[in-house]
């Protein structure tokens, strides 16, 4: 079964178990398959790894709103953004702690010979190649920054 036929059978699930928040966590997923179809130079087939691309996006932007809410004393809102993340987030494949992602950086560094900073962009190249879906970009970033930061 291929994860457009997945997301599709748990929309039915949600639908039946009257489950609004997964509801609609898989309903933003089956939006973004079919403006992938549609859109203009977008092939007709959708593959799993364009699906799991649409919903790492999808998974950010619930986060980002939820940060916006909560800064505006929004909690409920914010609430309502985290649980669809959350079932979102199923989809994906298991994501690497912070002590994981830092080992790989570390070895990553190593690998480019990065000893400072401003090699920054050297290490972000490889490091977001290797963990590509593995990690979030900004936590990449931050072990990035602080393991270059604390080599000086």
């Amino acid at each position: 079964m291929t994860l457009e036929q997945q997301v599709q059978e748990d929309i039915k699930q949600a639908m039946k178990a009257k489950d609004t928040v997964a509801m609609n966590a898989t309903r933003a997923i089956k939006g973004q398959i079919l403006l992938f179809k549609t859109s203009e130079g977008g092939s007709k087939e959708v593959t799993d790894g364009d699906v799991l691309n649409m919903i790492r996006k999808l998974v950010k932007q619930r986060k980002e709103a939820a940060e916006q809410y909560v800064a505006a004393g929004r909690q409920e809102l914010a609430d309502n953004e985290l649980a669809e993340a959350a079932i979102l987030e199923k989809y994906l494949p298991k994501q690497l702690s912070l002590e994981e992602v830092k080992a790989k950086v570390q070895e990553i560094i190593s690998q480019v010979g990065a000893t400072s900073i401003k090699e920054m962009g050297k290490v972000m190249g490889a490091a977001n190649k290797a963990l590509a879906g593995l990690s979030d970009g900004r936590t990449i970033s931050t072990v990035v920054k602080e393991l270059l930061g604390g080599n000086n």
